[in-house]
């Protein structure tokens, strides 16, 4: 006799199915955090495949994370596949942007963002923005070089590790590296022409224009809150990032099996009390 949990293998293989069928792609869902555990569940999801598609299509929501863990999924992801689609049906931010960055294309809808890249670093038990810590401390030290510090303030300033604070700015520099050689690499690989004047696109002016995105994506000023979510819109916008997204709410057969397969993990993962999902036709 079926049990629930064969209940819910069995829709979540069928909503698979659809997405694949729709795609011409393997399908691989990847829901939560990113944080150390979920790169060795993406390669388990990945290698229990019988036979690779040529393509692999991901569904990826979360609030970011570990931009360790980002750059091991990346490793696995194309160790196995030459060319890889990120679909957001609703929220990529922080690590998750610069995990969207390594695929050739990218799937979003009016309603999907992804957000500012400043990475999160584990203090206290707790993720928290390695950039907004980097910012205070110069913050501190300008006013400290213009004798203008309070006492609370020094206090704060007593208190921080500079040992720490150097792992918080190796982390922002790795997070614009690796955006930058993930998109030099992958969606700007087949940029050859540039779209006003035609001229022929060299590696340098990719690189040039992958730093522009990651500069701006990295920008604390620009989006105030690290959590701030950036949508196609302004994704998309010549005078914003100028960065090319496919908008999968164009076509409703997709649009449908995007947001079903979606709405069904968000919910199951809810009723189990599941923080973090990963998942593929043959892994859950």
């Amino acid at each position: 006799m079926p049990t629930y949990v064969d209940a819910i293998r069995e829709k979540m293989a069928s909503l698979t199915s659809d997405l694949e069928s729709i795609l011409g792609a393997d399908v691989l869902g990847v829901f939560g955090p990113i944080l150390t555990g979920v790169e060795y569940r993406v390669r388990a999801a990945i290698e229990q495949l019988p036979a690779h598609r040529e393509k692999l299509a991901v569904v990826l929501q979360t609030v970011g994370g570990s931009i360790e863990v980002t750059e091991r999924i990346v490793n696995v992801i194309r160790r196995h596949y030459k060319e890889v689609t990120f679909i957001i049906p609703d929220v990529a931010l922080s690590a998750g942007t610069i995990l969207v960055m390594s695929g050739d294309a990218i799937m979003m809808d009016y309603f999907s963002c992804l957000g500012p890249i400043d990475p999160q670093v584990e203090r206290g038990g707790k993720l928290v923005p390695a950039l907004s810590y980097i910012e205070q401390y110069q913050r501190l030290v300008e006013k400290s070089a213009q004798g203008n510090l309070t006492t609370a303030e020094i206090a704060l300033l007593n208190k921080l590790d500079l040992a720490e604070l150097h792992t918080f700015e190796q982390a922002v520099a790795l997070s614009i590296d690796l955006l930058e050689k993930w998109l030099t690499n992958y969606k700007f690989k087949d940029w050859t022409k540039t779209k006003t004047r035609g001229l022929s696109v060299t590696p340098a002016m990719r690189e040039d224009r992958a730093r522009e995105i990651a500069v701006k994506l990295n920008d604390h000023q620009r989006w105030r809150s690290h959590g701030r979510g950036i949508p196609m819109k302004t994704l998309t916008d010549e005078d914003e990032l100028n960065l090319l997204v496919d908008d999968f709410g164009e076509e409703p057969a997709l649009a449908k099996a995007v947001r079903e397969y979606f709405e069904y993990i968000s919910n199951c993962m809810v009723r189990e009390g599941l923080h973090s999902f990963v998942t593929s036709r043959e892994y859950a």
